[in-house]
C-alpha cells in the first residue's frame, strides 16, 4: 500500500532542538516506511491548512492521504471550530481527489516554549472531537494521535524522537484497520 504523509513540521521531522531547520534522522514517515509501508513524505515546515487559493497536495500514484494539520493554525490564532472548518473546506477538494483519507488529530499541545497561553491547550484538546465529527460526515477514516502516547519537546508542540516512534506506531496500527476495511 502506498501512502502519501500530507503535514507540517511534525510530518517533515523537525527537531526543535536545532536552528537552522534541521529534521530528526527518522521521523515518523521513514519509521512507517521501514514496517512495509511505501511511504512518501510530504511534510513543510509552518504549514497551515491550505485555503482555496493554495494547491492541493501533489496527486501521486499514492494508495491513502494521511493528514495532519492544524497545529500551526490554532498558533496563529485561529480557534478550534475555524480549524476544524479550514480542515473541512480543505478536505472537501481532496476528496474528490483520493478515494482513501486518513485525517489524523495531533497530539494536544504542551505547555512550553511555543505555547504559553492557555487558550491554546484547550484548544489543541478539543480539535481530535471536532476531527473526529468531520471524518464521519465526510465519510472518511479518522485517527486521534493524542492516544498514542506521542511524546513532545520542550516547546510543547514538536514531536521528541520518541514521539516520532510512537507516532509510527500508532499510525501504523490505524492504517492497518483502514486496509483491511478497504
Amino acid at each position: 500500500m502506498r501512502i502519501l504523509c500530507y503535514g507540517d513540521s511534525n510530518t517533515y521531522g523537525f527537531d526543535p532542538r536545532s536552528f537552522s531547520g534541521s529534521r530528526y534522522s527518522s521521523p515518523w514517515p521513514e519509521l512507517l516506511a521501514k514496517s512495509g509501508w511505501e511511504v512518501t513524505n510530504h511534510g513543510m515546515n509552518g504549514r497551515t491548512i491550505p485555503t482555496a487559493a493554495c494547491l492541493p497536495p501533489p496527486r501521486s500514484d499514492a494508495d491513502i492521504l494521511v493528514v495532519m494539520l492544524g497545529s500551526n493554525d490554532l498558533l496563529q490564532g485561529c480557534s478550534a471550530p475555524e480549524t476544524a472548518a479550514r480542515m473541512e473546506a480543505f478536505l472537501s477538494q481532496m476528496y474528490r481527489l483520493w478515494r482513501h483519507i486518513l485525517l489524523v488529530a495531533p497530539p494536544p499541545m504542551q505547555r512550553g516554549q511555543w505555547v504559553t497561553q492557555v487558550h491554546l491547550l484547550s484548544a489543541s484538546a478539543a480539535l481530535p472531537a471536532l476531527y473526529q465529527d468531520l471524518a464521519q460526515r465526510l465519510g472518511i477514516s479518522f485517527a486521534d494521535a493524542g492516544a498514542w502516547g506521542v511524546e513532545l519537546g520542550f516547546d510543547g508542540v514538536h514531536f521528541t524522537e520518541n514521539g516520532h516512534r510512537a507516532f509510527a506506531q500508532g499510525l501504523h496500527t490505524a492504517l492497518q484497520s483502514m486496509t483491511e476495511a478497504i
